[in-house]
């Protein structure tokens, strides 16, 4: 059992190291966002673009995927912080997620942004092939990337990032 436990403890840990350098990977170039096209669980198709001139969070996550679960309340109230000041989140739900299962969470969750399902894996391609959930890619007004994270980040400090961005015209 402790040999298991080793095992699995230096897995964690290895895993971990080789993802630390890219958890606070501010985008050096300032990245062109996607335009990539999305339907969210309404139907509706849209497209990345048409965000531009708000500050858009991106999120990829899955409802297996219990940090996402346990972060998902910080986001919901990032978007009701920032309602009505040009902030919007599009939570991107990776394509093995069965859609059913992103469609009942959203319900009994409440969400109150837009929830897209990534059932090809497009949109995570586009994005530079996320694959870890969640991962956050922060957007400003002209479309560019300007933060991503992998991991849960600190809340506090991206909502005065995102401050920042939404007081610049």
């Amino acid at each position: 059992m402790n040999r298991r436990r080793h095992l699995a403890l230096s897995t964690a840990w290895l895993a971990g190291a080789a993802i630390i350098p890219s958890l606070l990977t501010a985008c050096a170039g300032r990245d062109i966002a996607p335009e990539i096209d999305y339907t969210l669980l309404d139907g509706r198709i849209e497209n990345l673009s048409e965000r531009r001139g708000q500050v858009t969070l991106v999120q990829f996550w899955a409802t297996t995927c219990s940090v996402c679960r346990r972060e998902m309340p910080h986001t919901v109230a990032l978007q009701a912080h920032f309602r009505g000041q040009g902030f919007g989140v599009l939570a991107v739900a990776m394509r093995y997620d069965p859609p059913v299962f992103v469609d009942d969470y959203a319900r009994a969750q409440g969400l109150t942004f837009d929830v897209a399902i990534d059932n090809t894996g497009a949109i995570a391609r586009a994005f530079g092939e996320v694959e870890l959930t969640p991962t956050f890619c922060l957007i400003d007004r002209q479309g560019r990337i300007v933060q991503r994270h992998v991991g849960v980040p600190d809340f506090s400090a991206l909502q005065q990032t995102i401050a920042g961005l939404l007081a610049q015209t």
